[in-house]
């Protein structure tokens, strides 16, 4: 029999379970819509243009977030895509950015916590986050929010050592802020900012020279921090700076609207590291004074209510939420009762095992066509799809189905087991997902074809190309995979442009061009009765 795992996990067996889910999905595939495919095109028009200081997509400016992740998607672009094409070396600044803040996280839990409990809260704290459902597929996509968990992470564990070294600790603090303001804006300064003064008035332990002298360090480092983009910007193009600002600090929605979707989103989205974190707080309670306690449950608790006042109604931003949860829950894994830790366990190993199975009925029905209904459903879906065996994607995920039931079958038993098979069962279905699947997925979601297609009917020399409801992504999309660039316009039939691209959805009836053009091509991508886009050429007079 081979030899048990012994728990909470060593460092070396964190590394590798953080690499067994980072890893998968970050290449192979094209963008795909929303977040991924628009910075994936602002980190390539930056390359193309030189221009990092105002970012843009289909040539025009794109402000709805600072530029740091498209600056490190530039870098890992520029640096891998000769091997791996810019779209998926791009993708590898998401994996840096989940890598450090699993790595900080880690530094977090352990400063924090007393001696006697470091082992399994600073081993559970990044295993809350791996586990979260809702970061499991958003850690692979090319997202600005990512650079932003890196940077609370990185803040919470500057925070852990205010008290031993203030003045180190206050311009890490500083510069951690700085990083997420220049990610994605000034709500998670604003958040972590308002906790430290909080926690410093609470806090009993980071009262006194100690707190002046580290927020006497945090201020002026974020303030030159954060203050480097915007100044750029307003030296550059100072009426787009004042547009960017009043964006950013505009609510998007109704609050109370924006806080019953979040509500309800954080459930699942900070699984199972919510429910964790509230047995922390109670069982801890009598602590709440101290710093360990006080951060994470006030960063959290003000976090839903600040993400519903600023919106707009988008799960991804409840990531802003993951850092401090999984903080806070990793304290009380310990102390978990011994029937909640058993079916935390073995929900877990149940729920991942079987979609895991699902994820494998459906690529061996891929490759052979048994069970034929699974076969009809998935070639359904794609049509037109023609599945290929490789050789190393499948020794990929058969690797880490043997090491998941290793981890199922030969862990000790311990308090914190639940947590770790939890991480590793989502480590196993996103990673047996992209590694037998992501073809098939790919075939479905990618622009690229649609694309080429249009650009195929557009002559070299075109003026222009107007567009009419067509979406960001899709504006993105078009000109990442064949430089087709869209002019966005409120009446785009109006528009002096000779060529129009129309985005309709065939299942009801909307309003075309109008008279004067012709339809001269239509594509879709396969399977999506959902979308088609139809690509029109003014008539001559």
């Amino acid at each position: 029999m081979p030899p048990r795992l012994a728990l909470p996990p060593s460092p070396a067996v964190l590394v590798l379970i953080a690499l067994a889910f980072v890893a998968p999905g970050l290449a192979g595939h094209d963008p795909w819509r929303a977040f991924d495919v628009i910075t994936i095109e602002a980190a390539h028009q930056m390359q193309l243009s030189g221009d990092w200081v105002v970012p843009h997509i289909a040539g025009e400016p794109w402000l709805e977030d600072p530029p740091l992740f498209y600056w490190l998607a530039l870098g890992t672009g520029k640096l891998f895509g000769g091997l791996i094409g810019f779209a998926d070396a791009a993708r590898l600044a998401s994996g840096l950015s989940v890598g450090a803040a699993l790595a900080l996280l880690y530094l977090a839990a352990r400063t924090f916590a007393p001696a006697q409990e470091r082992p399994a809260a600073s081993a559970c704290a990044p295993l809350l986050l791996i586990g979260s459902i809702g970061l499991m597929v958003h850690a692979h996509e090319a997202v600005t929010d990512l650079a932003t968990l890196a940077a609370m992470c990185g803040a919470l564990a500057a925070l852990a050592w205010l008290a031993a070294r203030p003045v180190a600790a206050g311009a890490a603090f500083g510069a951690a802020l700085g990083a997420a303001f220049l990610a994605t804006g000034p709500l998670v300064p604003a958040l972590l900012g308002a906790v430290t003064l909080a926690a410093v008035a609470a806090c009993d332990a980071w009262r006194g020279r100690r707190a002046l002298l580290f927020l006497a360090a945090a201020v002026p480092v974020f303030a030159l921090a954060a203050g480097s983009w915007p100044a750029a910007l307003a030296l550059r193009a100072p009426v787009l700076a004042r547009e960017w600002w009043h964006a950013a600090i505009s609510p998007r929605g109704e609050f109370w609207a924006n806080l019953r979707y979040y509500v309800s989103v954080a459930g699942w989205f900070a699984w199972p590291a919510w429910p964790l974190a509230a047995w922390s707080a109670w069982v801890l309670r009598r602590e709440w004074r101290s710093p360990r306690v006080f951060v994470p449950l006030a960063a959290a608790l003000a976090g839903l209510p600040a993400i519903a006042w600023l919106g707009p109604t988008q799960d991804i931003n409840a990531i802003v939420l993951l850092a401090p949860l999984a903080l806070l829950g990793a304290q009380g894994v310990a102390r978990l009762r011994r029937g909640a830790a058993n079916a935390l366990d073995w929900f877990g190993v149940m729920t991942f095992a079987f979609f895991a199975g699902l994820v494998w009925l459906g690529y061996v029905a891929m490759m052979t066509g048994v069970p034929p209904k699974v076969a009809h459903n998935f070639a359904k879906a794609a049509p037109g799809f023609l599945p290929h065996f490789q050789a190393l994607p499948f020794a990929a995920a058969l690797v880490l189905t043997l090491a998941w039931l290793y981890l199922a079958f030969f862990t000790a038993p311990s308090p914190t087991r639940g947590v770790t098979r939890w991480a590793a069962g989502v480590a196993l279905l996103w990673g047996t997902f992209a590694t037998l699947c992501m073809p098939w997925a790919d075939y479905i979601k990618s622009y690229r074809g649609v694309a080429l297609q249009l650009a195929a009917k557009i002559p070299a020399g075109a003026a222009c190309v107007s567009a009419l409801r067509l979406g960001d992504p899709q504006r993105a999309a078009f000109s990442f995979h064949a430089g087709l660039r869209t002019r966005a316009a409120p009446d785009a039939a109006a528009a002096k442009c000779p060529y129009l691209v129309v985005q309709a959805n065939p299942k009801r009836e909307q309003r075309g061009p109008g008279a004067g053009w012709a339809s001269i091509a239509e594509a879709g991508r396969p399977g999506d009765k959902g979308e088609r886009y139809r690509l029109y050429r003014r008539e001559a007079k």
